[in-house]
């Protein structure tokens, strides 16, 4: 209900807003996960990152596994990747972003975190908002709205909740709950790729996702019309590899 809408903070920017800070209209956001997702090194997975930025990506990703290993420990990480963010921007003359995950055993050391990453100039970052908790997300993305960040959501975990059919929860609800609790991207999985999804329920997730005014749609799945009211839009993101 829209009633309940309004009680609820939403997306710390949402997609006009991103598009104003990074001055980019008019087409898609390109980006790509780091890989190998695991064993490169702190200073590699810096290089990765600029190499990628630098030949024209708008945005890199941590992979939802990277987190703070014996390998590559958070903060060195952050600090190869600000200067990686750095550097791209100054040679191309753009604004770019790296989505640094801050997901923490606690909200404490996810808040420490993403002031990390505030300070070596990242504009966004990443939290897997299932692992994680809505209560969680919602604080992260409070912060994000009070420090003029970015938050670019996972949905690490969702297969387990939503992909046997006659128990859990569907992920359409999932995505409703992150708009609510607050995210400025969530991955959608695609209609090609590795990831499991039909075209049509694929597409009801993006409309749940980005309109003010989702009209009901069974054969996308959408079983009554939904107000988001003024709410800011997410990202919907074309995830899982599309080749």
């Amino acid at each position: 209900p829209i009633a309940y809408i309004k009680t609820c903070g939403g997306p710390p920017a949402g997609i006009q807003l991103e598009r104003d800070r990074l001055n980019k209209y008019g087409r898609p956001l390109l980006g790509a996960t780091i890989k190998p997702k695991l064993g490169l090194s702190a200073k590699n997975y810096g290089r990765a990152v600029y190499e990628c930025l630098r030949g024209g990506l708008d945005m890199t990703k941590d992979d939802e596994n990277v987190n703070s290993q014996p390998f590559m420990r958070w903060r060195d990480r952050f600090e190869f990747v600000g200067e990686a963010l750095q550097k791209a921007q100054q040679e191309t003359g753009e604004r770019k972003g790296h989505y640094l995950n801050v997901t923490a055993a606690t909200p404490e050391e996810m808040y420490k975190r993403a002031e990390f990453a505030k300070e070596v100039g990242s504009p966004i970052l990443m939290h897997d908002f299932l692992t994680g908790g809505f209560t969680a997300n919602t604080g992260l993305a409070n912060w994000c709205r009070e420090n003029g960040m970015l938050l670019r959501i996972h949905r690490a975990m969702h297969a387990v909740i939503d992909r046997h059919p006659k128990h859990g929860i569907h992920f359409r609800v999932l995505a409703k709950c992150l708009r609510l609790s607050g995210g400025d991207h969530l991955h959608t999985g695609t209609v090609v790729g590795k990831l499991e999804g039909d075209r049509q329920s694929t597409l009801g997730f993006v409309d749940q996702l980005r309109e003010s005014f989702v009209p009901e749609d069974r054969s996308r799945g959408v079983f009554f019309d939904q107000d988001w009211g003024s709410m800011p839009g997410v990202f919907a993101v074309a995830s899982g590899g599309i080749h």
